[in-house]
C-alpha cells in the first residue's frame, strides 16, 4: 500500500459520562469497520479519562464519508452533549510505516 491516512481523535471524558457511552463506542467501532476504505483502529484511555483513538483509512474521501455517516453524526452530537469535556481531531497522511516484532 502506498500512503494512507490516520484520523487521530484525542479526548477528555466528562465525570458523568456513563449514559450509554460504552455501548455507543462499541457500536460506532463496529460500524466504522464496515465502511469502505476503513483499515484499522487502535484506542487507549487512562484513569484520568484522557483518551486517544487512531483510525486508519485508505483515502480522504473514505474519511469524509465516515464523518457524514448518520449514526456517527448522532454519536458526535452525544459526545459534545454528554461524554466529552473537549476533544481534538487531526487527519494525517501516513507516508511511511515500519515496525519491529521481537520474540
Amino acid at each position: 500500500m502506498d500512503s494512507y491516512y490516520a484520523v487521530i481523535f484525542t479526548s477528555q471524558r466528562t465525570n458523568g459520562d456513563n449514559e450509554g457511552y460504552a455501548k455507543m463506542a462499541d457500536t460506532i467501532e463496529e460500524l466504522a469497520k464496515q465502511q469502505p476504505g476503513f483499515l484499522r483502529v487502535e484506542s487507549a484511555r487512562n484513569n484520568e479519562g484522557q483518551g486517544i483513538t487512531v483510525s486508519y483509512w485508505e483515502s480522504l474521501e473514505s474519511i469524509q464519508h465516515w464523518k457524514e455517516n448518520a449514526k456517527h453524526t448522532v454519536a458526535q452530537q452525544l459526545g459534545k452533549e454528554k461524554w466529552y469535556s473537549h476533544y481534538h481531531v487531526e487527519i494525517c497522511q501516513v507516508m511511511s510505516a515500519y515496525s519491529f516484532q521481537g520474540e
